[in-house]
């Protein structure tokens, strides 16, 4: 992209100052910050724009699309993906999915919806690909200065201060890497689920799969066809969701309950009166019996591992005692002998370009301590759009999160006393959960009901709007 101001891109032409250690920064005035061009990032430009805000989005990648972009190095999606949330709950607010489209589209269709998003909301002029973000630092006035360069560390750095930063950058890109004793000595194949693509990758081999997410079940299912043995590792026991309930996606069935604001004890019970209709106790499977409440974690959305394991293809083991030269040994005491072994074990957010402190720190955990998992306390002018991991679609949270952002910003000149107001509730809010009661483990740190998260943010608006 160039650099022409005309664009909405930083001018060489304007005003340099210093920042704190004597670096030059150009003077972006009221032009805010996005992070990231997936999902979040450009749903933030779109609602920045049509507030009125100039926007300068960088994006270390050379297309829109994020993590649904698998062309790109840090995106999670394989050949298979599709959403597990269906179309009408993932697509967003102003911007539906063609009709014509199935229930549970493709991720190659997601990025084609990004594009069209991207293009129909012409966002793309306030874009710089290939650029990625060094440094993040607030500075007075509530202000930032947002250092970046060429993706690769090419080129020279360059400074810029903004009048905000919206950080979308997503949080399903840096793998979490179990530790186990003896894995450095295994002398069989070992990958995270990020380093998985194809279904080739599995052919002929005896595979074990660790964990029990979305993508450690698509991979045991995957690995059930195409390996010539496969064992599937989980520390506890999860709740498996069918994708089709009453001959609906299921996630529908479901919001349908909770519109009629039915209690979650009675939908807990329709749930296991459902499982017991269709698979009946799971346990006689081999699959370990959930220590936990359905509901009180997201369910897994699988409709196909219970066939596998039922007809003998997925093999159900427990977790992982420790690594031997050419064997696994189980916390059972068994061993197995797989020559490769995915660890489908998630991801960690990483902000590691934001000066330390910024996002807060939940007991030393790495996990940002934010309210709404948006807004950090003391920082005003800062966002995070996307970091939540709903029990349907994220897109229509990512909006509603950048709408409140927007107006938010607005109001700082507008109506400073509702601004100072609400700053006010986001130091107050710290620690508010939009879920029932979940797991302590990374994997839950960012989940929400969408129904309860989405009625956060709606008195969250009215009450910067007075109503």
């Amino acid at each position: 992209m160039s650099s022409s101001t005309d664009l909405g891109h930083p001018d060489p032409d304007l005003t340099v100052t210093l920042t704190r250690d004597g670096r030059p920064v150009s003077d972006r005035g009221d032009t805010v910050c996005v992070i990231g061009a997936g999902a979040s990032g450009l749903t933030a430009v779109k609602n920045l724009r049509e507030h009125g805000f100039g926007v300068d989005c960088y994006e270390r990648e050379t297309g829109v699309g994020g993590a649904w972009n698998w062309r790109h190095d840090r995106s999670p999606v394989y050949a298979s993906t599709h959403l597990i949330s269906s179309r009408p709950f993932t697509q967003f607010p102003d911007f539906p999915m063609p009709d014509d489209w199935p229930d549970y589209p493709h991720h190659a269709q997601l990025l084609s919806y990004f594009e069209r998003y991207a293009d129909h909301f012409d966002l793309r002029q306030h874009i710089w690909f290939g650029t990625e973000v060094v440094r993040v630092e607030p500075v007075a006035g509530d202000r930032w200065d947002v250092t970046t360069r060429s993706t690769g560390g090419y080129g020279p750095e360059r400074t810029s201060r903004y009048a905000a930063v919206v950080l979308a950058n997503g949080h399903n890109w840096s793998p979490k890497l179990p530790r186990y004793e003896g894995l450095e000595q295994f002398r069989g194949e070992v990958m995270h689920a990020s380093s998985y693509k194809d279904p080739a990758q599995l052919r002929g081999k005896r595979v074990l799969v660790v964990g029990a997410g979305n993508t450690g079940c698509d991979i045991a299912v995957e690995a059930a066809q195409q390996a010539s043995r496969c064992w599937h590792s989980t520390r506890r026991g999860y709740w498996y969701a069918p994708k089709y309930v009453f001959g609906r996606p299921a996630d529908q069935v479901n919001d349908t309950l909770l519109a009629l604001r039915v209690p979650l004890r009675v939908r807990q019970w329709l749930y296991h009166w459902t499982l017991r209709l269709t698979v009946g106790d799971l346990t006689r499977f081999g699959l370990p019996r959930p220590d936990h409440r359905v509901y009180e974690t997201h369910p897994i959305a699988n409709s196909q591992l219970v066939y596998y394991v039922g007809h003998g293809e997925v093999t159900p083991v427990p977790d992982v005692a420790r690594f031997h030269d050419r064997a696994v040994e189980l916390t059972d005491g068994r061993q197995i002998d797989p020559d490769l072994v995915v660890f489908a074990t998630g991801y960690l957010p990483r902000f590691e370009f934001v000066e330390g402190g910024v996002l807060g720190d939940e007991e030393n955990s790495g996990r940002p301590r934010l309210w709404l998992n948006a807004f950090a306390a003391g920082h005003p002018t800062l966002a995070v759009v996307g970091l939540v991991q709903p029990d349907s679609g994220i897109f229509t949270i990512s909006h509603w999160q950048s709408v409140l952002f927007a107006r938010l910003l607005t109001l700082r000149t507008g109506r400073p006393e509702r601004a100072a107001a609400f700053d006010r509730r986001v130091a107050a809010g710290l620690g508010e959960r939009y879920s029932g009661r979940v797991k302590e483990s990374t994997r839950h740190w960012f989940e929400v009901g969408h129904a309860d998260y989405l009625r956060a943010l709606q008195r969250a608006l009215y009450e910067l709007e007075g109503k």
